[in-house]
């Protein structure tokens, strides 16, 4: 009676650890670390409106055919592109291994072996008296020859399985929208080079515009000095300044080397000359119009924020295939096949045919360590990845509110700045006249043309960077890989 007692006890012990030990514990969730996006993006000029120039194709968004035949070049050369996609294949492999372990592994394998026991022993005593055919003693050493077909199983009780696949799919959707992103800022990249060069044609322009006005002032100060109006150090500042202009020149032929050369690496081809528009249309040229819709859009729209999305639901995902871990497993195991001594009575039948089905169930009880680690690691990348997620958004937000101010503001820079250029020019006519009639001195002369030879080079940087402008607000809209 007492011996059966402890053995009830033992039973109510064992399930009580067997309950306890498969409590999980549960998973973190981190406080709200954002307030919701804004209604707008805080600009004066924004207008109102769902309209956003992100739906629009490249294709159509940029209008200079040089342009868009390097871009078209980029998208199917440029190795960063390229090794993306390989993530995605990667990513790919990994949701078809997920999807494999949901399903039975089925193997066949066949076997030869020899066994020699000793006799004295229970079981060469045993086989040295039985005959394992009528008339047939055991063979001794006994052969084992086995062809069968196994199978095995986890059964997927708490979606373990299923959650993981699910992770591996919304990864598989993240890589592609990290490829989307790259695209953007491929596209991005390239049209700034673009603009960049075509700043550099113009301003080696107006370099050499300067450089003959300069020349032409230094042969007027040399006829000056020889009827001594002038002086030795006017005809050398004057050289001065026309060998500061020529090595400017040459500097400004190592950028555009540089620029052409930056291309065609995000091209993906060896040094050649990019075809372009002439510098002279440069000054001319019209940042594209800007939509910048609602912030909201953003959600849709910007390859970044969706990736961060879908890597969120992920780790989400990886901390319910780790808390699984905590719960018992059941594993199914089968096999069928022919088992015989002699290779020639495997297919007598039905003394020869083996068959098993067996159902394992095991759950973790003493030690759990490492599971409690990996655990605990799979909450810490989900809140990673949420804030993560966070801080993307609010990183495009910023991105875009800068670029519109950008806008807005190089816009009267520039209208300032052409203003000032022009009064530089007629500065420079009024002293090239007044110095001819010895009014003012050489000192002037270099000053009003130096003054404009910068004032220009400043305009030209600033068209420049309201290009530049146009292109990142379009990218930071999310617009490009569409």
């Amino acid at each position: 009676m007492y011996k059966f007692k402890s053995y009830q006890y033992g039973i109510a012990l064992g399930i009580c650890l067997t309950v306890a030990g498969c409590k999980a514990p549960a998973p973190e969730t981190a406080p709200t670390t954002t307030t919701p996006v804004p209604e707008s993006f805080g600009v004066t000029a924004q207008t109102q409106d769902s309209n956003n120039t992100s739906a629009l194709q490249w294709k159509d968004y940029f209008k200079d055919q040089n342009l868009v035949d390097l871009i078209d070049v980029a998208l199917k050369n440029n190795q960063e592109l390229n090794i993306t996609l390989q993530e995605i294949e990667i990513a790919k492999n990994d949701i078809r291994v997920k999807k494999g372990l949901l399903l039975p592994t089925v193997g066949v394998r066949a076997g030869a072996g020899v066994e020699k026991v000793g006799r004295y022993t229970s079981q060469g005593a045993g086989d040295a008296t039985t005959e394992i055919k009528p008339g047939v003693e055991t063979p001794d050493p006994l052969g084992d020859f086995t062809i069968s077909a196994y199978a095995n199983w986890e059964v997927d009780i708490w979606k373990k399985l299923r959650n993981s696949k699910k992770a591996a799919l919304n990864r598989y959707l993240a890589t592609v929208e990290g490829k989307n992103f790259v695209i953007t800022n491929l596209i991005a990249e390239v049209a700034d080079s673009y603009y960049e060069l075509m700043a550099l044609d113009t301003q080696l322009d107006i370099v050499n515009q300067t450089i003959k006005l300069q020349t032409n002032a230094l042969e007027i100060v040399k006829i000056q000095k020889q009827a001594a109006r002038a002086t030795e150090l006017g005809v050398k500042k004057f050289e001065a300044e026309v060998l500061t202009s020529r090595s400017m020149e040459f500097d400004i032929r190592q950028q555009i080397k540089e620029a052409e050369n930056k291309i065609n690496f995000l091209l993906g081809r060896y040094p050649q000359e990019i075809k372009r528009t002439t510098s002279t249309n440069f000054l001319s040229l019209l940042p594209a119009a800007v939509s910048s819709g609602i912030p909201s859009q953003l959600l849709a729209n910007r390859p970044d924020v969706k990736q961060a999305e879908l890597e969120l639901v992920a780790a989400k995902l990886d901390v319910k295939v780790a808390r699984a871990e905590f719960y018992p497993s059941l594993d199914i195991s089968a096999a069928v096949g022919v088992n015989a001594f002699k290779p020639s009575y495997l297919f007598t039948f039905p003394e020869s045919i083996l068959y098993s089905l067996a159902g394992d169930l095991a759950a973790p009880l003493i030690n759990r360590n490492a599971i409690k680690a990996e655990f605990a690691s799979a909450n810490a990348r989900q809140l990673q990845a949420l804030y993560n997620y966070d801080r993307t958004v609010l990183n495009a937000y910023l991105e875009v509110s800068n670029q519109l101010s950008k806008i807005e503001n190089l816009q009267k820079g520039y209208d300032l700045k052409s203003q000032q250029v022009d009064a530089l020019n007629t500065s420079i006519d009024v002293s090239n006249d007044l110095f001819k009639s010895a009014r003012v001195d050489y000192f002037e002369v270099l000053m009003t043309q130096r003054d404009a030879l910068e004032a220009k080079l400043e305009l030209v940087d600033t068209k420049k960077e309201q290009l530049n402008a146009a292109v990142h607000v379009y990218r930071d809209l999310g617009g490009g890989w569409k």
